[in-house]
């Protein structure tokens, strides 16, 4: 298996909404978008598969000398064999993906976050980074494109937290801020012993309303001049806010369950995008 096709069928293996934004791009930024994201897989992998935490943080420290090898010349992972060749063209920089790394390991030393301003300096590693690097691969030109990525990629995590928060629950991980939780009146273990109430209803649409105003806040950030070239973050947006409403719609029913959208709506909304314009 050549390194383009390792990073393909770990693209293609995810299943993520991502996956079917990447469908419409013209090949060399696809193949690079393909490269980045199975980067972003590998590492986040680490931190939800391994379950020993030396193990795992050993494991990340072998990808930050990867990367360091990989822009040094010297890259030895499929991933990262994949991937340097589009580093230069697309302004890809060192600085990103420790950036990546340095969120997985946030994973590993912290379940637990006292505000939101601490909660937004994971997400800006784990989301806003990468935002920033989708959008110059989908071929930004515009300086104020940067901002946009990363307010819409701060709302794509929330969108994950939310629908993930009985999965995370499990894991030991609850990413709801706890001065939120307090000011809800909701107990970390009503949502590990998965239980619902009026209280972790209003707190998770205080969660989506949130999430709702930086998708609109990411919108209005993008320049008209760019809006064309950056229709596959249009479309991850049209997906996960769709995604979004779902969740409001069942009344947030995510404690004991996963909600998601089928493969062909995913495409169905992708599509809509690329062909109509309309998210």
């Amino acid at each position: 298996m050549s390194p383009d096709q390792y990073v393909q069928h770990k693209a293609a293996a995810s299943g993520s909404s991502f996956y079917y934004a990447f469908l419409f791009l013209p090949r060399d930024r696809r193949t690079a978008i393909t490269a980045f994201y199975a980067f972003c897989r590998e590492v986040d992998d680490v931190v939800d598969e391994v379950s020993e935490a030396s193990v795992a943080q050993a494991k990340l420290a072998w990808w930050q000398g990867e990367v360091a090898k990989a822009f040094a010349g010297q890259p030895t992972h499929p991933v990262m064999q994949a991937l340097m060749p589009h580093a230069r063209t697309y302004g890809i920089e060192q600085r990103h993906l420790q950036a990546v790394i340095e969120g997985c390991q946030m994973d590993l030393e912290q379940t637990r976050y006292l505000d939101f301003a601490g909660l937004s300096r994971y997400c800006h590693l784990v989301a806003g980074v990468v935002g920033e690097v989708a959008a110059r691969i989908f071929g930004q030109t515009q300086e104020a494109t940067t901002q946009y990525a990363h307010r819409l990629g701060l709302a794509f995590q929330l969108t994950n937290i939310i629908r993930d928060v009985g999965e995370d629950a499990l894991r030991g991980r609850i990413y709801l801020p706890i001065s939120e939780l307090q000011q809800f009146d909701v107990k970390a273990h009503e949502i590990t012993r998965r239980e619902y109430s009026d209280r972790f209803t209003a707190l998770m649409r205080f969660q989506a309303e949130r999430a709702h105003r930086l998708y609109d806040e990411a919108l209005a950030l993008l320049p008209t001049a760019d809006r064309r070239a950056q229709k596959p973050g249009l479309m991850m947006a049209s997906i996960y806010r769709t995604l979004l409403r779902e969740i409001e719609a069942d009344n947030f029913q995510v404690l004991h369950q996963r909600t998601s959208l089928t493969p062909l709506r995913k495409f169905w909304l992708a599509w809509k995008v690329q062909a109509l314009g309309r998210m």
